[in-house]
């Protein structure tokens, strides 16, 4: 319990700061969709990945926020995840999301009851170590962000009788990120480090492979116009659990700024096998909210 600790001690701390800093608090400065949006996890990128994107719409001048909530249907289950984050001086974000992956009547084929829920909270906090995605044009080097998502999922006895070796882990990642404003392209590379079992709601480590794994998440997106990104995303994913393959993540998406504060992203996700069941596809729709 270390981590969420940590973590809540630092949003009290980033709070009671807050009056020193008030005259700073502005209605965003940065470009339309150039905060990105939100990730599963809660860290703002893409929708399967993490992007060195700082949460917000603020620039280094001041402080901003943004909040989410996305839902996945897949041929056999449902995934729903909401959550907050806060950027800090487009240098430092700390993030909060509550992930619930419904069974739904799988469950009973699985032998764990129709409907049965995992669930699992992620605390994760970002620093962007150098370069500006957006107003570095004159230069190659991409804005560099590393991060770490602390996750604790909530079916213990579960994921062990799986295989799974713990309910909770934490992953590291690097995430290099940059927009070509001349194209209107938006291009990331980002390096994971993890052991989570279908991104830590089947826990983490497994009777196949124990120990960390380097994983990697891609993505590509072109603005068609200031309001519109359009892309895919690429996500590896480790295989640790003997019982059920764990196959790579894709998608297709378009996110529209509704206007500079609302965001809707909507998504053909494939995340291949879930728990025995193949070829589990659907349609990704997140909404956010930010300043």
């Amino acid at each position: 319990m270390l981590f969420p600790r940590l973590l809540a001690a630092s949003f009290c701390l980033f709070f009671a700061a807050a009056p020193a800093v008030a005259g700073e608090w502005r209605d965003g400065g940065k470009l339309l969709l150039t905060g990105g949006v939100t990730s599963i996890e809660g860290a703002a990128g893409g929708g399967l990945a993490s992007w060195a994107f700082i949460a917000g719409n603020e620039t280094d001048a001041g402080v901003g926020a943004s909040a989410h909530v996305t839902q996945v249907q897949l041929d056999d289950f449902g995934l729903t995840t909401f959550g907050a984050a806060v950027g800090a001086f487009d240098r430092v974000e700390l993030s909060y999301a509550r992930q619930r992956f419904d069974t739904r009547a799988a469950g009973t084929a699985l032998g764990l009851g129709r409907g049965y829920a995992f669930s699992q909270d992620v605390y994760g906090a970002k620093l962007r170590l150098a370069g500006d995605a957006v107003y570095d044009q004159d230069r190659l080097l991409p804005q560099i962000a590393i991060g770490v998502q602390h996750k604790r999922a909530n079916r213990g006895a579960v994921i062990r009788a799986l295989g799974g070796r713990s309910a909770h882990g934490t992953d590291f990642y690097v995430a290099a990120t940059k927009v070509l404003l001349a194209r209107s392209l938006v291009v990331d590379a980002t390096l994971r480090l993890t052991k989570a079992n279908q991104v830590g709601l089947l826990g983490f480590g497994g009777d196949r492979h124990g120990g960390y794994r380097a994983q990697v998440e891609g993505s590509a997106g072109m603005l068609l116009t200031r309001r519109l990104l359009v892309g895919g995303e690429y996500r590896s994913r480790p295989n640790n659990l003997r019982f059920a393959r764990e196959d790579d993540a894709f998608d297709l998406f378009a996110a529209y700024a509704v206007t500079r504060n609302v965001a809707v992203t909507v998504a053909y996700a494939d995340l291949g096998s879930i728990a025995t069941l193949k070829g589990q596809r659907g349609l990704y729709l997140s909404l956010q909210t930010s300043f």
